[in-house]
C-alpha cells in the first residue's frame, strides 16, 4: 500500500497497488499546473485509490472538456488528474507520495513543448507533440 497528501496534510490518500510507470510530462498545461520544467505523473487503478482524509478539500478544474485536475483548496497541492472518458485510470502527480517507491521514470512526453530552459539529458524514450 502507498500513502500520499498534499502539502498542508488535510488530504490524505492510500493506493493498494503499485507504481509501475512514471511519465515525465512537459506539456504547457503540466507545467502551469506544477509550476516547474514538468510533472512527474504515474497512471493508477482508479478503483484502488481511495481518499481516506479531506474529502471535503477535494476541488477540481477542468484545463479541457474531458480532463479534470484535482487539487487541494487549501494549500493548492495538484493531486492527480482525470479524464471522463476514462474514469477506470487516474494519474497520480507522484511528489504527493509520502511513502518511498523504487521506481523511476519510464520516458517524457510532449517534449515539444517542454520549457525552453530545460534541458533532458538522459536516455530514457522521448515523445513530441500533443495529439
Amino acid at each position: 500500500m502507498l500513502t500520499g497528501s498534499c502539502l498542508c496534510g488535510g488530504i490524505q490518500y492510500q493506493y493498494d497497488g503499485e507504481i509501475n510507470e512514471i511519465s515525465l510530462c512537459h506539456c504547457g498545461q503540466c507545467r502551469k499546473a506544477q509550476g516547474s520544467a514538468f510533472a512527474a505523473n504515474a497512471p493508477l487503478l482508479s478503483t484502488q485509490f481511495h481518499i481516506v482524509k479531506g474529502h471535503e478539500l477535494l476541488k477540481n478544474y477542468y484545463s479541457s472538456t474531458v480532463k479534470k485536475r484535482v487539487f487541494c483548496a487549501n494549500c493548492g497541492s495538484p493531486l492527480y488528474s482525470q479524464r471522463d472518458d476514462k474514469l477506470d485510470v487516474l494519474r497520480l502527480r507522484l511528489g504527493t507520495l509520502d511513502t518511498k517507491i523504487t521506481s523511476t521514470p519510464s520516458y517524457h512526453i510532449y517534449c515539444d513543448s517542454k520549457a525552453e530552459w530545460w534541458q533532458i539529458n538522459d536516455d530514457l524514450p522521448k515523445f513530441g507533440m500533443m495529439n
